[in-house]
């Protein structure tokens, strides 16, 4: 067992998904040797799909070719452009025709559902679809088509903002996924003077590995401080750590709600102490990454009860199985201190931004920040070709409108009830017990080896295994003697001796074995100890506890 720490310092530099495909290769290689199962609980991709709205859009999407083909129809296979006119009719009565079809039975109940909710004219919502599913258009608007926006614009009330409701409006940029919208609200921040190079801003640790890298580029180039949600505090943030944001050199508190990789939303009682600071400190800028917060009944973020401070980052990946369809959305209130703070800038800064965007509109200074993200997100000269693809934007009306129609929660129900499951395999094999926490999301699971060893195996062992052991050893272990990928949680901000494996990606039957191999590991720390110093650990049960 080779534990020299050396041996892992050539990794300490690279994020955990770098790492992790060294581990993979490794695993993979290991598994093939030994005739283990190889098992990637790495990454986030879930291992189910949302059919009933994918069977909706796919049976759309013919009756729209016959549509073109209405219009038009040449060999050899030469279509028109849908026409508005009756479609909505149409629609319906192509549906009842083929009402035997996967998809149509939802299809049917949608239409008269958004119409009703939303009060859309029927011709003008299903030429939108119609239209934008054969995707023969630039997107128009380009930030978000008309429909599209007002239902999704809903479905996040639901999955970000939960109650009470925030009153007035949310505007929205569909884009490609959570990743594109980071990049371009990065972007955008920079290019309008709202964080400049050198400034410092705060992050609410663990974090996902990305937004801890991006700051660092040379891009941006901006100093951060560490907000932490500790282990001992059930992953909120104390008062002393959000005291950092009373620090007017911090210009924004960058977060992933529920957190990557803890897993755990914030609490109604931290939200209210974050708005204890925002009361001391209204200019701070609060960008807030909610894509796990379907996973938690009830959940209310931080655009719902703080929207004027608050840029919302959601993908729809997660939730429905979907990311390779990249959707996401960018959120930013009608009333923000964005557009308060670009308006307040000194006036040589004014006439650089008049001048950047100038080319958009006669009126640059009334240029919207949501839209200035739109312009940004194309390098401003491409802004006319910019927009998430029309089709794509039809998959996500759909998506929303399946869980907004879906009034028991049945869909959350089950995918909820997927991952606990797991976690619960995972705590068997570990053998924890962990008391419930109505904010935990299931979705990932950050196990804390230091915290787990010092109960276990007792703290002679643990001081030992930190002056001898490199803390990557555990997912390199994992990987050389069980084919097992899990990730470092150090590459996310969290505790050096804790790893981050994902329920969402592997069978069930898997996890239970997982856990067990994580205990193996630990049994061969004792081993270790008591091969080098000859001692017999002295902690609780002597380190019995490992014996699987």
């Amino acid at each position: 067992m080779d534990l020299t720490p050396t041996r892992y310092e050539q990794y300490e530099k690279l994020g955990p998904f770098e790492i992790k495909d060294f581990l993979a290769k490794v695993a993979s290689k290991s598994a093939t040797e030994a005739s283990l199962t190889y098992l990637n609980a790495g990454r986030g991709n879930p291992n189910w799909v949302a059919t009933e709205p994918r069977e909706a859009f796919f049976l759309l999407g013919q009756f729209a070719i016959t549509e073109s083909k209405r219009v038009l129809d040449l060999p050899p296979g030469v279509g028109g452009m849908p026409k508005a006119a009756g479609i909505a009719d149409r629609l319906d009565a192509w549906l009842k025709a083929h009402q035997d079809m996967p998809g149509a039975e939802f299809l049917q109940a949608m239409v008269p559902w958004t119409v009703k909710k939303f009060g859309f004219e029927p011709d003008k919502f299903v030429h939108e679809l119609v239209d934008s599913i054969i995707g023969d258009h630039y997107p128009v608007p380009d930030r978000m088509l008309v429909h599209n926006e007002q239902i999704v614009r809903e479905y996040l009330q639901w999955a970000m903002c939960g109650k009470p409701r925030p009153k007035g409006t949310f505007k929205l940029y569909a884009v490609e996924g959570g990743t594109a919208a980071m990049c371009y609200i990065f972007k955008s921040l920079k290019s309008n003077r709202l964080l400049n190079q050198g400034d410092t801003i705060a992050m609410g640790v663990p974090i996902f590995t990305p937004y801890l890298e991006m700051a660092h580029l040379e891009d941006y180039d901006l100093h951060f401080v560490e907000v932490h949600a500790k282990q001992e505090n059930r992953f909120q943030y104390s008062d002393e750590e959000l005291a950092k944001l009373l620090d007017p050199k911090v210009k924004a508190f960058f977060i992933v709600n529920p957190g990557n990789p803890y897993a755990v939303a914030i609490s109604e009682e931290t939200i209210a102490k974050i708005g204890k600071v925002l009361e001391k400190r209204p200019d701070l800028i609060l960008l807030t990454d909610d894509v796990y917060g379907t996973f938690v009944p009830g959940f209310r973020g931080l655009m719902g009860a703080f929207p004027k401070n608050t840029i919302g980052v959601y993908s729809y990946s997660k939730y429905f199985g979907c990311t390779g369809w990249r959707l996401g959305t960018i959120a930013v209130h009608e009333d923000n201190i964005f557009d308060e703070m670009i308006a307040n800038h000194p006036e040589p800064i004014k006439q650089l931004l008049d001048k950047r965007y100038g080319g958009l509109t006669l009126e640059p200074r009334k240029f919207a920040f949501i839209d200035r993200i739109v312009a940004d997100s194309r390098d401003v000269a491409l802004n006319h070709t910019a927009g998430l693809s029309l089709p794509q934007q039809v998959m996500m009306s759909i998506f929303s409108l399946a869980e907004l129609m879906d009034e028991k929660k049945a869909y959350q129900k089950a995918c909820i009830g997927i991952v606990k499951k797991r976690v619960q395999a995972t705590l068997e094999g570990l053998g924890l017990e962990v008391p419930p926490n109505e904010l935990f999301d299931y979705y990932y699971g950050l196990i804390d080896f230091e915290f787990w060893a010092r109960k276990h195996l007792g703290e002679d062992i643990v001081a030992w295994m930190k002056d001898n052991v490199h803390p990557l050893d555990i997912v390199f272990r994992l990987a050389e003697d069980h084919g097992i990928v899990l990730l470092n949680g150090s590459g996310f901000a969290a505790p050096d001796w804790s790893v981050r494996i994902s329920f969402a990606n592997l069978d069930d039957h898997v996890y239970d074995d997982i856990g067990r191999a994580v205990r193996a590991i630990a049994r061969g720390y004792r081993q270790a100890y008591q091969a080098a110093t000859g001692k017999t650990p002295a902690g609780p049960g002597g380190g019995e506890v490992v014996k699987t």
